[in-house]
């Protein structure tokens, strides 16, 4: 992970998230994913990680911001999306993608089902292959220690300019993907200990 030193990264680059969510994407990570498209790359600190360990990525994001920081470590590899859109960029409208990540973006969006219809239909026209998401964990047990801690307000903080707008469970997460013809295949934990999670990863396939 010292790696962002070497990229000119600062370590605040990295969010907090990486550090614990990394680590288990790069677990479900295998040979046969041959190109990946990181959906949601910000300044490409995953992608870019990725790339540094062999696997092809390439990343889009809405950032100019994000994008031009990721294109200094490895140039072209990173392009401006509108998530809302339908279409990839058209560098990377040629290149069939077998694998799609997206890391801390789901909660972010007004539109979640449009989102997911857009990972599907970049897999489809390749013939299928596999998305891996991650999102803050919501659970049962963990609902109930922030009820009785009386810390709501701070983990749902309206105040947070551009933070979370939506709040996924397994089993919403899970609901979502299966709507969109997804088969779940893995489910991890990340960061804390069991049912208190930080974030959930689900891999899917379709």
């Amino acid at each position: 992970m010292e790696l962002y030193k070497e990229w000119g990264y600062t370590k605040s680059d990295f969010l907090c998230s990486t550090l614990y969510v990394l680590p288990i994407l790069e677990k479900l990570l295998s040979s046969q994913n041959t190109r990946i498209l990181d959906v949601g790359c910000g300044n490409g600190s995953i992608a870019n990680y990725l790339i540094s360990k062999g696997f092809e990525v390439y990343g889009i994001d809405a950032s100019v911001q994000g994008i031009e920081i990721a294109n200094r470590i490895n140039p072209g590899k990173f392009f401006i999306q509108d998530l809302d859109s339908d279409g990839l960029p058209a560098e990377l409208a040629s290149i069939k993608f077998d694998t799609i990540i997206s890391t801390e973006v789901i909660e972010h969006l007004y539109a979640p089902r449009k989102f997911v219809s857009f990972c599907k239909n970049i897999l489809l026209k390749n013939g299928g292959g596999e998305l891996i998401l991650s999102t803050p964990y919501n659970g049962y047990f963990k609902n109930i220690l922030i009820s009785l801690a009386d810390k709501w307000d701070h983990h749902l903080n309206p105040l947070w300019d551009g933070g979370h707008i939506k709040y996924w469970s397994r089993a919403s997460l899970t609901q979502l993907l299966i709507e969109q013809d997804f088969k779940i295949v893995d489910f991890k934990g990340a960061g804390r200990m069991p049912y208190l999670w930080k974030s959930m990863i689900i891999k899917a396939k379709i």
